[in-house]
């Protein structure tokens, strides 16, 4: 019988890539080990050794259902404050008539972008903070703060010249017409401003990212009170107008943020501290924080595109009418997801907690389980309108020009009450990747289920199914909830692949 025999090069070769192969698996294992004892020990202590560690950061990094419910009830209060001055805002303004709400509205979409830079700013920072909590790396935390308060400053200044600089051609180009001059008259104390609103939502993410949502609950009510009583004042008994509105959110901002400068500069009370001496620009911490701030400023920005295109859709179904139907009902349901976003701002900090521990199923379980609360919340929200939906038409509609919208007015809410629980998924998804470190998906899962399904559904139910208007309505949803399952089922694919690779590598 013949036999083969590999030579001894072959041999030796075979030999050789079997040890590699075989040292690899033992490194990755070896790597395996560490991290879990790592994490394992993280666990027990649940804290930081040798460093202050505050109770929000206990919460942050204990249970991830307690802290879901910590985290999330402060910032719904205070968020359901800011919505009793929204309203109460408009109801001062609409005082001084058609024009003065007109000049506000087109002042509208520049106050957007203003608050899409803080607020994208403010999320990329936060989310970096709560990933390096997570990671008991106190010094990066506070590099991570100080660098955001850099970049705010930086981003104020350009934002401020060039609004004041260009504030008339803006309003002129964007048709304001007769109303330039008292839109003009707003815009110019916003953009002057810039600061305040910069500091303040910087200062509030900041607070949250290391779970402190009881404080940051109390800046953002002080601030909300305070330009709940000062709109009259400004308005009215100083006669200031429309600017006296702007002046008036202006100050209330101002000392929302003086509270958080005590509590961060002179108490110094917080788990995150500021050392302006020692910095040193790095550039690696400045892309962390923009990898998720600019695509979280676009989402904010691609939410009132897709306003502005449904907004088309809509006119060209219908009429003028079917866009104050739609703006009406766009208003009730921002009041009605607001505990969602509640929640959805709790889940960023916590899963960046969890993804600096490198604790992946943590991250899972948070998920699930404010899924779990906001989608209940959202469904009993629903319900209620459903009931209630003709009543709180009325109470929209109670002027006789708008009594003709009241019937449309009522379908829609009824509709709506799909979108409320249903959004639930997509949103909770989208801030875990931000949380994650991830603000690419998070933009992206935000402009499949805005800028792209919403409107094709809108059109094909509107002009292809021959519904009109009832077209429209219906396709907002169907948008917005297949958009948000396939959001939450790639949350959950990521999610399972982290946890199967265990953080090494970029397979996920």
């Amino acid at each position: 019988m013949n036999k083969k025999h590999a030579s001894p090069k072959t041999a030796g070769k075979m030999s050789m890539e079997t040890a590699e192969e075989k040292g690899n698996t033992e490194e990755k294992k070896a790597k395996k080990e560490k991290l879990e004892e790592s994490r394992d020990g993280k666990e027990k202590t649940g804290s930081i050794p040798s460093q202050k560690v505050t109770e929000g950061v206990d919460v942050l990094l204990g249970d991830p259902k307690k802290a879901v419910v910590k985290l999330s009830i402060p910032i719904i209060v205070a968020m359901s404050v800011q919505t009793i001055y929204s309203l109460t805002d408009t109801f001062w303004v609409a005082g001084l008539g058609a024009d003065a709400l007109a000049a506000i509205g087109f002042s509208f979409p520049f106050f957007v972008i203003q608050m899409a830079l803080t607020s994208g700013l403010g999320v990329g920072g936060g989310a970096a903070i709560s990933r390096r909590i997570g990671a008991r790396d106190k010094a990066g935390v506070d590099n991570v703060a100080v660098h955001t308060f850099v970049l705010m400053v930086i981003l104020t200044v350009a934002l401020t010249i060039f609004g004041l600089a260009f504030v008339r051609d803006l309003f002129m180009y964007s048709g304001a017409g007769g109303t330039t001059d008292l839109g003009v008259a707003y815009a110019r104390v916003i953009f002057a401003g810039s600061f305040v609103f910069f500091f303040a939502n910087v200062s509030n993410s900041i607070l949250r990212s290391e779970g402190d949502a009881k404080r940051a609950m109390q800046s953002m009510i002080l601030g909300s009170v305070l330009n709940i009583g000062l709109d009259p004042i400004f308005i009215y008994v100083l006669g200031l107008g429309v600017a006296g509105a702007a002046l008036a959110t202006v100050v209330s901002f101002a000392c929302s943020g003086l509270l958080m400068f005590y509590w961060f500069f002179v108490k110094k009370d917080t788990y995150v501290s500021f050392d302006f001496h020692s910095f040193k620009f790095n550039l690696a911490i400045a892309n962390d924080i923009f990898r998720v701030g600019i695509p979280s400023s676009v989402e904010q920005v691609a939410l009132a595109m897709t306003a502005l295109l449904m907004n088309l859709i809509i006119v060209n179904v219908s009429n003028t009418d079917g866009v104050a139907v739609y703006a009406t009902g766009w208003r009730v349901a921002s009041i009605a997801v607001a505990p969602l976003i509640g929640v959805s701002i709790s889940v960023v900090s916590i899963s960046g907690a969890a993804f600096g521990e490198k604790n992946f199923k943590k991250a899972r379980h948070a998920l699930i389980y404010a899924t779990e609360i906001g989608f209940l919340a959202e469904a009993l929200i629903g319900i209620a309108v459903y009931v209630f939906a003709p009543q709180i038409s009325a109470v929209f509609t109670q002027a006789e020009t708008a009594a003709r919208i009241a019937p449309e007015l009522t379908r829609l809410l009824k509709i709506m009450t799909v979108f409320y629980p249903a959004v639930t998924f997509g949103m909770l998804s989208a801030s875990l990747f931000q949380g994650a470190g991830k603000g690419t998906s998070a933009l992206i899962a935000t402009l499949l289920r805005s800028l792209v399904l919403t409107p094709l559904f809108a059109v094909l139910f509107a002009y292809e199914l021959g519904w009109g208007l009832l077209g429209v309505w219906w396709g907002l949803v169907a948008g917005t909830v297949i958009g948000s399952l396939i959001t939450f089922a790639w949350a959950q694919v990521y999610l399972g692949c982290m946890i199967k690779e265990e953080g090494i590598g970029e397979k996920c």
